[in-house]
């Protein structure tokens, strides 16, 4: 792939949507979406909820702003291709000091040197290799990272349908529960229904069981009475009698 080309695909995947420039502390929202921190946060300036991703018009109950640090490290290698890119497209690629092809890269300085500064005492103790050589490692880096990217990606988006798939499987087992414990405390509820009739039964009950004893007691009571009277008049008829017969009464 040509540096040009490949610049082209850093553009686009490490470019803000809403600025349209290379990324400035990259953060990533809920739907997996990446912006600018200033950039997204300008945008949902003044809403407290409802924060919709001006990519893709999704919205989120809260302000949730990730760090995305991958995307920030592919942002530093995409500045110093896009600086060696500028500089061949500029007819840049020559040594301003020694005016030789810049075929070299010091990776102790990090920048493109000729074969003359390769021979020189600032870099004779450096390691350099062909600019060729340099440009495809700078390039599988930002590869790699751009498949970090993707993946990080994909496992947001796959985060969020699971999360989805969740929500909606604990709705289903909230609702699930509450109807249980409706159902209990409607159960507790007739329990304690009965119990209350039992428990104001029962003084009812003792209480005509009192009223019979009492009853019961009473007639016992006046039966005895009864005879005592009885007997008493019997007994003073008795004393009134005559003395022989009196005597005959109470040895009989």
């Amino acid at each position: 792939m040509a540096a040009e080309n490949l610049m082209d695909l850093l553009q686009g995947e490490a470019s803000c949507p809403i600025c349209g420039e290379y990324f400035k502390d990259p953060v990533v929202i809920d739907c997996g979406h990446c912006f600018c921190r200033a950039c997204i946060s300008q945008c949902w300036e003044g809403l407290d909820t409802s924060f919709s991703c001006p990519q893709c018009r999704e919205t989120a109950d809260q302000r949730n702003l990730r760090p995305n640090r991958p995307l920030a490290n592919v942002l530093e290698l995409a500045k110093w291709l896009s600086l060696q890119v500028m500089k061949v497209a500029g007819g840049e690629g020559v040594c301003e000091e020694h005016r030789e092809p810049l075929k070299l890269f010091c990776e102790e300085d990090q920048a493109p040197i000729c074969v003359v500064c390769d021979r020189s005492r600032a870099h004779r103790a450096h390691t350099v290799v062909p600019i060729e050589e340099a440009a495809q490692e700078y390039k599988e880096k930002i590869q790699a990272h751009l498949e970090t990217l993707r993946e990080e990606q994909e496992k947001l988006l796959g985060f969020k349908v699971t999360g989805e798939g969740k929500s909606q499987e604990s709705l289903i087992q909230t609702q699930t529960e509450r109807q249980k414990i409706v159902s209990e405390f409607q159960q507790l509820r007739k329990f304690l229904e009965e119990q209350e009739r039992r428990l104001l039964a029962q003084p009812a009950n003792l209480e005509k069981e009192i009223v019979k004893i009492q009853n019961e007691n009473v007639t016992k009571l006046s039966e005895g009475i009864s005879c005592l009277s009885d007997l008493i008049s019997e007994m003073k008829g008795t004393c009134q009698k005559p003395a022989s017969e009196f005597l005959l009464v109470r040895l009989s």
